[in-house]
């Protein structure tokens, strides 16, 4: 695992696949998921604070898979999407990816990822309500990679929190693997109409300033 300084408070947890993110108030820390089933001890050599939350974007095992140990371990709680909720806590199966003919090599070409441990949802969220760090983070319900996606925005640092739904791998982009285009478009053209200076994503590089005109750019070139 690396560890990367977005910000003062903001720190990125870089996985083989994918990535998490370590929010600092004070001594308190929220997690913005939690990688794949084998990050969990990597994870907690970085907490530097008292996981209070983990927050999941999504239900998809590289973003899930170490929630259910950390949250036992530290008493954290837990929240996601009312739509994901479901299938984190293993009540159900999520919808597998219809893939756009330029995805189906990349989707072969990936290591097939062990399955995430079901785990609890102690707050199930959607589009509006206000999470208790970064002086009040929104979510922003953005359906299309999966029902429930969510992004989070914290209105007062301009920080924004993609999961799948953007991914900046070499430029700012529509991310892949959606179980519905139309309405991942749609989700993006959101995104690209907040106040953001800062945007940290679930694959590729964070934007630490300047990531309006990144994303606002990667919106204009979708239909």
């Amino acid at each position: 695992m690396e560890v990367i300084e977005v910000l003062p408070s903001l720190r990125m947890l870089r996985f083989p696949v994918g990535a998490a993110y370590l929010w600092r108030d004070g001594d308190e820390l929220t997690l913005i998921d939690t990688g794949t089933t084998d990050c969990a001890a990597e994870i907690e050599a970085a907490l530097d604070g008292a996981l209070r939350r983990i927050v999941l974007t999504h239900w998809h095992e590289d973003h899930t898979g170490s929630a259910a140990e950390l949250a036992d371990r530290h008493g954290a709680e837990v929240i996601a999407h009312h739509l994901e909720a479901p299938v984190i806590r293993g009540e159900a199966v999520g919808a597998p990816p219809v893939l756009e003919e330029f995805e189906v090599p990349i989707k072969a070409a990936l290591p097939t990822l062990p399955p995430a441990p079901p785990c609890r949802v102690d707050r199930e969220v959607e589009d509006g309500d206000v999470l208790a760090f970064g002086g009040g983070a929104t979510v922003v319900a953005v359906p299309g990679h999966t029902d429930g996606s969510i992004a989070l925005h914290l209105p007062g640092p301009r920080v924004l929190f993609t999961g799948d739904a953007v991914a900046n791998v070499g430029r700012t982009m529509l991310g892949v693997f959606n179980t519905d285009r139309t309405r991942a478009v749609e989700s993006l053209h959101r995104m690209a109409k907040l106040d953001v200076d800062t945007a940290a994503f679930g694959h590729g590089d964070p934007i630490p300033h300047g990531a309006a005109a990144a994303l606002r750019e990667a919106s204009a070139a979708v239909m």
